[in-house]
């Protein structure tokens, strides 16, 4: 039997100090020095190194404006939107904060390869359904496990618009758009993500008149934005800017749609005050045709013009335009 090695003081002290080291949690400190450090583990979600979203609140911000338009023929009325702050955590801790009966709305995202899903409690979807078709906006109190085929129907409005919001939200980003996957009624059955999968939750406030606010939310796997991390943290915007064709068209149409007077000056001949008191019915006043007639927009000289016909009416053949001048 081999003799016993008693452990010598220097020994003694390693090893109580590894024991040590063990007890310490992942989120210690260690100082070699005036140098500290934290232990780090491949593989594993460190979310602290993700920053801060900004460009994510800079998308959900114009979301805010754009999704007012898409319960106006709900409540008959644009409410006011509000953004929360992204939360990154669990899609398990996400679930255990939410009831297993809601709306769930889920869509590919092509350019990301990756998925969203948009989650709306059942109580919003009642009252947007009842003001839909002439009700009051009330709060309601749901207690079923499933909807109705009116509600499925303001479901699919309601989800359709938004998305559509939110693909113009990310346009200055990058371009993407939301193909719809699948719409579930019960939390449990979702097959988004996995429990320990961590995901990015946008919380969006909708305040309505006369009663309690309602929110509906946005849910990311954090995987499908980790590409463009660096994007999403800069607080700079993309150089890509789309002109808005659109609103410059309307704007366009307005504007040539507005009502102008077009009078035109013949001749404008001087006649005595004493032979203007003379003047009966069926005298004959001569007037000039020089200088030549002008044609007046809003009584402003435009044109200068020489007398014609067309189709048989008295018209104007505009010759030359006049010089613009100062009002």
């Amino acid at each position: 039997m081999a003799g016993t090695h008693k452990l010598s003081s220097n020994e003694l002290a390693e090893l109580v100090g590894g024991l040590m080291d063990l007890d310490a949690g992942e989120g210690d400190e260690f100082k070699d020095g005036e140098i500290s450090y934290k232990p780090y583990k491949f593989g594993e979600n460190n979310l602290s190194l993700m920053g801060d979203y900004y460009g994510l609140r800079m998308i959900n911000e114009r979301f805010c404006r754009l999704a007012r338009s898409v319960f106006l023929p709900m409540l008959r009325l644009q409410p006011r939107i509000s953004s929360f702050p992204p939360e990154i955590k669990s899609f398990a801790d996400y679930t255990d904060e939410v009831e297993n009966f809601v709306s769930l709305t889920t869509s590919r995202i092509e350019a990301l390869r990756g998925s969203q899903m948009l989650v709306i409690p059942p109580s919003f979807i009642s009252m947007l359904t009842s003001s839909y078709y002439g009700g009051n906006i009330r709060s309601e109190t749901v207690d079923r496990s499933e909807f109705t085929g009116t509600e499925q129907r303001v479901i699919e409005l309601v989800s359709d618009g938004l998305n559509t919001a939110l693909a113009l939200s990310w346009r200055d980003l990058m371009p993407v758009t939301f193909e719809l996957q699948n719409r579930e009624e019960n939390l449990s059955f979702a097959s988004f993500a996995d429990a320990e999968d961590m995901v990015i939750n946008c919380s969006f406030m909708v305040q309505l008149p006369d009663c309690d606010p309602e929110n509906f939310d946005i849910i990311y796997p954090l995987q499908t934005l980790k590409p463009i991390a660096m994007q999403l943290r800069s607080r700079m915007h993309s150089d890509l800017m789309e002109e808005d064709m659109t609103w410059r068209e309307k704007l366009e149409q307005a504007v040539m749609q507005v009502p102008l007077d077009v009078t035109a000056v013949l001749a404008e001949p001087q006649m005595p005050l004493g032979r203007v008191g003379a003047v009966a019915a069926g005298d004959v006043v001569p007037v000039a045709m020089t200088p030549a007639p002008k044609l007046l927009v809003e009584g402003r000289p435009l044109f200068d013009a020489d007398l014609g016909e067309a189709s048989g009416k008295s018209a104007l053949n505009l010759t030359r335009r006049l010089a613009e001048t100062s009002s």
